[in-house]
């Protein structure tokens, strides 16, 4: 996908999020994509595959497929397993300020 792609969908996203959502849910939804990128990125730095999570957390290969991907929105129990098992957890901390 080249740049002028990947801004094309960036823009639709967020047009589509500004028509689907209130700023509340556009706000939990920015969150989660950064969680599950960080879910992501720790299991790549670490080399470990979505199989092998699924045989060290107990949740099922296809998922981790979806969550990665997007296309669910996983409970708390999951990404705490799945966080668990890449050796993480969540940690509450202040939101930063740096809407303008």
């Amino acid at each position: 996908m080249d740049k002028q792609e990947k801004n094309f969908d960036v823009v639709m996203c967020e047009d589509i999020q500004s028509t689907l959502y209130i700023q509340d849910e556009k706000d939990d939804n920015g969150l989660s994509v950064l969680l599950i990128n960080d879910i992501i990125d720790a299991r790549k730095r670490e080399g470990i595959t979505q199989r092998q999570i699924e045989s060290m957390s107990g949740v099922k290969q296809p998922i981790i497929s979806r969550m990665e991907r997007g296309t669910t929105d996983p409970k708390l129990s999951t990404v705490l397993k799945i966080l668990s098992s890449l050796g993480k957890t969540l940690q509450i901390v202040p939101l930063q300020e740096n809407k303008k």
